[in-house]
């Protein structure tokens, strides 16, 4: 197929697929890229598939055509269980030891299958979870399942599978977990199936770790044959992100393929007798203290760098040495918000405790280290801290709005959409709590209700430049929320 189409053709598309999604094709890849777009330009109407690369690079860029793109580029060939060594570990270890260190005390556990494809990966997770903790109704379990790709989202969403989707898979699974319908399928039980989530999302473009989209204080992180799509800039905003999703101490599992000690540098490397995985360790990765240069070499009885500082000259001048004035105190927000946007939560949680014991008033740094405790998976903290913003200013509908993001993490729906009642109330125009009240609508089977909120957000967003981040969304842009709205009322058939 290459032979017919222009290699400069096949060049400048690989360059559009690398600045707009991510996707990498190198030379030795455009037969398989030549093979993707021809059958994109079918779906877009084009018998020519050159006109309609030339089509491509000329229009503006849309939701809707990443998204066909996507779902002929990408490949969502999975099956339940892949890779039995990493599911024997998870079994053996990795679960055993979170579920016995939350049991009794914070009974919560989330997990994240970042580039689900159809559904098999975060279901396997579903069904060991299931297996392993009887009373998993007393847990707040969050398995959070996303992916580029619409179409796989949609059969994962069904839960409806073939025999290929059980090869190399346990008898009992099939056995225990699906019931057979017609067509020789098989459907996951519904058990099962309300345990996960489904969501859009683009690894190289949404933002994320969020509370609006519970990639926040994770415990594990399934992203497993997928960074190897992504051009290399873009593997490593995506794994400086994954850290910063995670709680201290999560864990990272990608495919071996991926396994690279240059790209999760700020991962600690576990090596396991049948697996290799990543584990977010602060003491491993710490940040570079900013201000003072430093030397730094390997101490011989350790395994982490020995920083030292040079001593400030004995002698200061007449000037330096004067007495300073005093002056008035400066708040460390301004370092504090850089350094949440870096990941370096408990660095947040530290400067802004010490200056919140000094001000009372300061709401944005009450609510800035809310969200820090909320990323360190602290909800109790996270919530008081909303709670002091609220008492400080009651009129403040991004508090209110926290507030209700924290506590739909801790599985208190009720009480969440109460505070996104009261934002709305305070902030009619508040596009985010639209939205975020249609998805609980939805969650709980309003669908009427749901489809009433999704309809105002949509209208208020109209009144938003495309570009413009909205308040409150942790860097969702008005016209991608306007795309996941039209994409949710799609699937879910709401309007």
């Amino acid at each position: 197929m290459i032979h017919r189409m222009s290699e400069i053709l096949l060049s400048r598309l690989s360059d559009f697929l690398e600045a707009q999604m991510g996707l990498h094709f190198p030379p030795e890849r455009w037969r398989d890229l030549a093979r993707g777009i021809g059958a994109a330009a079918t779906e877009f109407g084009f018998a020519d598939t050159e006109a309609c690369i030339q089509w491509l690079l000329a229009s503006p860029v849309t939701r809707h055509r990443i998204e066909v793109l996507a779902s002929h580029l990408t490949v969502g060939e999975t099956y339940f269980f892949r890779d039995k060594k990493i599911f024997d570990l998870l079994e053996g270890q990795i679960l055993p030891e979170l579920i016995g260190s939350r049991r009794g005390t914070n009974q919560r556990l989330r997990i994240w299958s970042a580039g689900c494809a159809t559904g098999e990966e975060p279901y396997s997770i579903a069904i060991l979870l299931h297996k392993l903790i009887p009373d998993l109704e007393c847990w707040n379990l969050t398995i959070l399942a996303t992916d580029i790709n619409p179409r796989f989202l949609q059969k994962a969403s069904r839960g409806i599978y073939a025999d290929w989707s059980f090869r190399d898979t346990p008898g009992w699974v099939r056995e225990a977990y699906f019931r057979k319908i017609e067509g020789g399928r098989f459907q996951i039980l519904p058990s099962i199936q309300k345990l996960v989530s489904f969501l859009h999302l683009n690894l190289a473009e949404d933002a994320y770790p969020s509370l609006s989209n519970n990639t926040n204080a994770l415990d594990v992180i399934f992203c497993r044959n997928v960074l190897m799509y992504f051009a290399a800039e873009w593997q490593k905003k995506v794994a400086v992100n994954l850290h910063r999703s995670l709680l201290e101490g999560g864990w990272l599992m990608v495919s071996p393929s991926e396994l690279s000690h240059i790209l999760f540098s700020q991962f600690r490397t576990v090596h396991f007798p049948s697996a290799i995985l990543y584990r977010k360790d602060s003491e491993y990765a710490a940040a570079p203290i900013l201000g003072l240069a430093a030397t730094t070499f390997l101490s011989p009885e350790v395994d982490r760098p020995t920083v030292f500082f040079p001593e400030f000259p004995e002698s200061l001048s007449a000037a330096a040495a004067a007495p300073l004035r005093e002056e008035a105190p400066v708040s460390p927000y301004p370092e504090a918000l850089t350094r949440y946007h870096q990941g370096r939560y408990a660095e947040v949680v530290e400067k802004l405790s010490c200056w919140l014991s000094q001000d009372q008033s300061d709401t944005n740094a009450m609510c800035l280290l809310a969200r820090a405790y909320a990323n360190e998976g602290r909800l109790a903290k996270a919530l008081e801290w909303c709670e002091k913003a609220l008492a400080a200013d009651k009129l403040n509908a991004g508090c209110h709005y926290l507030r209700a993001m924290i506590l739909q993490e801790q599985a208190a729906e009720e009480e969440a959409a109460v505070s996104l009642q009261r934002t709305l109330y305070l902030d009619p125009k508040f596009a985010m709590a639209h939205f975020s009240l249609g998805n609980l609508a939805l969650r709980q089977g309003k669908v009427k209700d749901s489809g009433r909120y999704f309809k105002n957000a949509l209208s208020l967003l109209q009144a938003h430049p495309p570009g413009e981040i909205l308040p409150e969304s942790e860097g969702i842009t008005a016209e991608r929320l306007m795309e996941i709205i039209r994409s949710t009322i799609c699937e879910e058939k709401i309007l």
